[in-house]
């Protein structure tokens, strides 16, 4: 009997020593197992000042629009990068173009209706945020993934409603950009909105 209790004092303690391997801290009275606690990234953005009412009201305007159609730009770049993984394994350009068909036809079916609903302000942010997320304007990415004529049809008709697919972004020098930049850094620190991988560039 004495050899159990032996045995299993042995045990306790073995047991004890291997579950303190890890140094302990104290730190103004609490104990640690780290001496360091981690801590979730904090973004601090500096406050806008409206020179007018009229000012403000502008920018809560393209604050809703940017949150509304982000995104739709975060899913064309997600789907640009699984098309360029697809077509990187087709070898024949025949195969290629009309993979690209079928996946334009698929897209407008899903999109088509939602999109159509979109304003024009919207529609142009739109355009701006495809820049941002896939390093690429509209144009190029239809001129790319279709032809240039095709890319022309598009921007004539884009122009016609006061949109042009060659806009870039560049909130570094264009200050409805660098508003679009603040919204969604915003909306990324609050968790309204996920940033993009901006795998496809």
């Amino acid at each position: 009997m004495n050899k159990l209790v032996y045995v299993g004092v042995i045990m306790l303690a073995c047991s004890l020593y291997g579950q303190q391997k890890q140094p302990i801290y104290i730190v103004a009275g609490d104990t640690l197992t780290n001496p360091y606690v981690d801590l979730s990234e904090v973004v601090v953005l500096p406050s806008i000042k409206f020179k007018s009412y009229d000012d403000y009201i502008a920018y809560y305007r393209l604050q809703r629009r940017t949150i509304k159609v982000y995104p739709y730009a975060q899913l064309a770049a997600e789907r640009l990068t699984v098309l360029n993984q697809r077509l990187a394994n087709i070898k024949r350009k025949r195969a290629k173009k009309r993979y690209v068909k079928q996946v334009e036809r698929y897209l407008e079916g899903e999109f088509k209706d939602e999109l159509k609903k979109l304003t024009r302000s919207e529609g142009r942010i739109l355009i701006k945020l495809i820049y941002r997320e896939t390093g690429f304007t509209a144009h190029a990415l239809i001129k790319k993934l279709r032809n240039g004529w095709r890319a022309f049809i598009y921007q004539t008709t884009a122009k016609m409603f006061d949109i042009n697919l060659k806009t870039a972004y560049n909130p570094t020098e264009v200050e409805e950009d660098a508003l679009i930049e603040y919204t969604l850094q915003k909306a990324f620190a609050e968790g309204v909105l996920k940033p993009g991988d901006k795998k496809s560039k």
